[in-house]
């Protein structure tokens, strides 16, 4: 086999679109070790300085003004990105990404996010000729990931296929892969040893996340949590925020050996096979990756938009919850009765976890890129002269 280049393209617009990038190329060199895998955040890459500030702003719009954002999604849900935004996007972030492509000459171009995407997409139009994949990473497809010059989207589920395919997108181009997650969730491993590993009670476990834009941890939902802790291990993970993880550390109700008060981990995929349920915000990654493991969810608030989608397919599927006072006693009660170990192996999200397969999408994209009539005929000479004539 040749060696080939695989660039995945992804912004920092939350932390699953880069999570399933590196998840990606992470599964694609498992299976074939010989492929090489570069990963960029575009707008970081190319605008370090504005970059964090326009984030920061969304991250601050989606903790102060939820309904806004879920407005927006909402007025735009049916409306792709427009060829006078393409063109906005291009001259104010990314001049130089002609530049870029034909400095790394990937055999194929990937996108996690749809301004890359349409960013790539402007650039298919005038000319390159590198075929260009969209993984939609949630259990939704807002019309933002559709552009007229993607050659394949890789979707969740049969129900985002026919949404697409309702919007004109031809049957061939559209893939149900599942969404990608990094290899160390593609096998579960035994609960009492990783426990050990992790320095945890052998005792029930939950995992609550979603706690690093302070989205989840409010008074009552501590309350109904720590109530629990003489009979049932709580890990509250605060990612990276700080302030967060110091204000739960002074609350009387976490002063117990049952609670753990984590931070910015990477071993995610270890804390999750240690527990016995995941209390998260439902965005696409993490509920994939619980997915993956077979641990079943409860949901708390959700971003307005995707999360709303995602929240809405699990629960209707009967693979998780919504987050409320009864349903976190009854699922506790659940994992301290003395039939936990029957029950669970009967629970619907173990059945749930076989129609996944966690490495499918890893695994098809490398069978597409060293299919046969799989063409990257990447201009040298002229075409790249013509890109960078365009990107000026």
């Amino acid at each position: 086999m040749n060696r080939k280049r695989v660039l995945i393209l992804s912004e920092g617009f939350g932390s699953g679109h880069t999570q399933a990038a590196y998840a990606l190329a992470a599964g694609m060199k498992k299976i074939s070790p010989g492929i090489q895998t570069k990963v960029l955040e575009l707008g970081s890459f190319l605008n370090p300085v504005v970059a964090p500030i326009i984030l920061s702003a969304y991250r601050k719009t989606v903790i102060t003004s939820p309904a806004l954002v879920g407005m927006l999604y909402r007025k735009q849900y049916e409306k792709p990105i427009n060829r006078l935004t393409r063109l906005a996007l291009h001259k104010i972030f990314y001049t130089h990404t002609a530049n870029v492509i034909e400095q790394l000459k990937p055999d194929l171009i990937i996108c996690t996010h749809p301004i890359p995407c349409a960013v790539i997409s402007r650039l298919k139009s005038a000319g390159l000729k590198v075929p260009l994949y969209t993984v939609i990473t949630d259990y939704d497809a807002h019309a933002a990931w559709v552009n007229p010059e993607v050659d394949r989207y890789l979707v969740s589920t049969p129900e985002v296929r026919r949404l697409l395919l309702r919007r004109g997108i031809k049957s061939e181009a559209v893939h149900v892969t599942g969404i990608p997650v990094h290899p160390n969730f593609w096998t579960a491993r035994n609960k009492s040893c990783v426990r050990k590993e992790l320095q945890l009670r052998n005792i029930p476990t939950v995992l609550i996340m979603g706690g690093g834009w302070g989205l989840l941890f409010k008074k009552q939902v501590l309350d109904s949590l720590t109530s629990w802790r003489d009979k049932v291990q709580l890990v509250f993970c605060t990612g990276t925020n700080e302030k967060l993880a110091a204000k739960l550390k002074s609350h009387p109700g976490f002063d117990h050996p049952h609670v753990v008060i984590l931070g910015h981990t990477k071993e995610i995929s270890k804390w999750m096979d240690a527990s016995d349920l995941l209390i998260t915000k439902p965005g696409g990654m993490t509920c994939t990756e619980a997915l993956a493991k077979g641990l079943p969810m409860l949901f708390c608030e959700s971003i307005p938009g995707q999360e709303e989608s995602n929240r809405q397919y699990f629960v209707t599927s009967g693979y998780g919850e919504t987050l409320e006072a009864e349903a976190i006693d009854r699922w506790f009660a659940r994992l301290t009765s003395r039939y936990h170990s029957e029950q669970i192996k009967s629970d619907p999200q173990h059945a749930f976890r076989n129609n996944y397969k966690p490495d499918r999408c890893a695994h098809d994209l490398v069978e597409m890129l060293f299919d046969s009539s799989f063409s990257t005929p990447f201009r040298h000479n002229s075409e790249s002269q013509a890109l960078r004539q365009f990107s000026m």
